[in-house]
């Protein structure tokens, strides 16, 4: 009868990752399976118990990082995030030292700081988003890359 139980288990957490798609429990369900078959063979319950957690923790730890990272290759980057990597025009000279600059990207109007503090960019200059602090773009020379 335990052999159904365990089954049980793994056809519950693939319900429950069908549902969530957060890649929360499918470890376990294969960690399920392996203790199902352990099961099948006439394993103690003990023995069970034990692959069960041996192969989910490995599956875990295994296998999470490389799954992880295929599904979320396909995020697409919103908002000011999307502006990372864009070039933008100077408007006003960015020199980090006096506290000034500003740069149009896509229309909009950003006050903005140059990523190396010693530089100045001037204006009608085009320059590169590095990243966002704030609400201020860090931005580099093209040529700087």
């Amino acid at each position: 009868m335990i052999p159904v139980y365990w089954l049980g288990a793994v056809v519950l957490l693939l319900v429950i990752e069908a549902v969530t798609m957060g890649l929360t429990t499918i470890w376990f369900a294969g960690g399920a399976l392996a203790a199902f078959f352990v099961a099948l063979a006439g394993g103690p319950l003990m023995l069970q118990i034990g692959v069960f957690l041996v192969i989910s923790t490995l599956l875990l730890i295994f296998t999470r990082p490389a799954a992880a990272k295929f599904m979320n290759q396909k995020i697409e980057r919103t908002n000011v995030d999307s502006l990372i990597g864009k070039h933008a025009v100077v408007t006003e000279t960015v020199d980090n030292l006096k506290g000034t600059g500003r740069v149009l990207i896509s229309g909009v109007d950003w006050k903005a700081r140059s990523g190396n503090e010693s530089l100045i960019l001037h204006q009608d200059e085009v320059v590169k988003v590095s990243r966002v602090d704030g609400v201020k773009l860090i931005v580099n020379k093209i040529t700087e890359e």
